[in-house]
């Protein structure tokens, strides 16, 4: 280093990445956690994802009941602060319009924006992302979007960074999930209860028992709304070495829809292994989108029923009784049959089930 120039840090990190550390090495769920802190389970949530601060009665109980010591926790909280600021400083200095192109959650329009405002919406978007630089954003996030496994729908305009923060609010809700070790054996086992959940009417019936399901085998479920320009039906990665996540957006809000979506990011999790997708369109694009397509394909019309299927008249009786053979929801059979052309898309429709987004908004994590 030469002499005169001081090395200054452009990186910070939350307590919630000691919290979040600890939390695994002890094997404490979210719950065991969250029952100790004054605020219950928003509290933890704010701790993870830098929105809260560790104060003394916080420090205290995690003192108590996680490790280490009060002094610790609260200059665990001091350091970050600091170190966030100059983050700040930095990124202000040499790439703020950059950062403010990227949206976060909540982020309403905005005109010319003074420089305490501007300083405060570059803040916001360093501790969303939890990252000090673009540079560290793109090597944790940029790089899904020139991935090959990236799906984009041609009929929507879509906007990378929408769907990146969709991704980042899916991680963020996936640290609460708790969940028994990564084992696609575990997933594969469960696909039938997961199948006969299709026929479940309601979401907020089906949806806690679909979570259940996923976690016994590792995997995080999380609904989130897309925000707007973000037009994917679904996601699925691996966000830690033992913990994958299965995202859901509830695009179309009709149980074919859904269930597709569904089936198809558990494909790609037992398929395709620790690699990342973002699905919109469902299309055929190259082999792993077949690959994945196929299966959820199979989840609702079986191998030993595929003769049957493709001989199926198109009338209510008999669509529902081979969904009642095959453990589906009619609706189900009739999105197949739509899709592999054995009937116009306009027809028996009313067998699929249809839902408003305030059935489901209190549902979403």
């Amino acid at each position: 280093m030469k002499q005169g120039h001081e090395f200054t840090p452009d990186w910070f990190s939350m307590p919630g990445d000691s919290l979040r550390a600890l939390m695994l090495r002890r094997g404490l769920a979210a719950k065991d956690v969250a029952d100790h802190l004054h605020g219950g389970m928003a509290t933890l949530r704010s701790l993870l994802d830098g929105t809260g601060s560790v104060d003394e009665r916080q420090a205290a109980a995690l003192a108590e009941h996680l490790g280490g010591t009060v002094s610790f926790w609260l200059k665990r909280q001091k350091n970050y602060e600091v170190a966030l600021e100059r983050a700040v400083d930095l990124a202000v200095a040499s790439e703020g319009d950059d950062w403010l192109l990227l949206p976060v959650p909540g982020e309403r329009p905005r005109g010319r924006l003074s420089a305490e405002k501007r300083r405060a919406e570059v803040q916001r978007r360093l501790k969303f992302f939890n990252v000090g630089t673009l540079k560290a954003w793109q090597a944790r996030y940029g790089r899904i979007c020139s991935d090959t496994l990236f799906r984009k729908s041609a009929a929507f305009t879509s906007d990378d960074a929408a769907i990146l923060m969709w991704l980042r609010m899916g991680e963020l809700s996936a640290d609460l999930v708790d969940t028994r070790s990564w084992s696609a054996g575990n997933l594969q086992d469960r696909l039938d209860e997961i199948r006969k959940l299709s026929k479940v009417k309601h979401p907020n019936l089906f949806l806690p028992k679909l979570r259940e399901l996923c976690s016994e085998a590792g995997v995080a479920v999380v609904a989130k709304r897309a925000p707007l320009g973000c037009p994917a039906s679904g996601a699925s990665r691996m966000i830690g070495p033992d913990k994958a996540m299965i995202l859901l957006s509830f695009r179309g809000l009709s149980d074919d829809k859904f269930w597709f979506t569904v089936f198809h990011e558990i494909g790609h999790l037992l398929l395709h292994g620790a690699c990342a997708f973002v699905d919109a369109d469902m299309d055929d694009g190259d082999e792993v989108e077949r690959e994945a397509n196929q299966f959820a394909s199979r989840c609702i019309v079986p191998n030993n029923n595929v003769d049957e299927f493709e001989q199926l008249e198109p009338a209510r009786e008999k669509v529902v009784r081979f969904s009642v053979r095959v453990g589906v929801a009619p609706g189900l059979t009739v999105g197949q049959m739509q899709h592999r052309g054995m009937i116009r898309q306009d027809q028996l429709n009313y067998l699929k089930r249809r839902w408003k987004w305030e059935q489901v908004d209190h549902l979403l994590d």
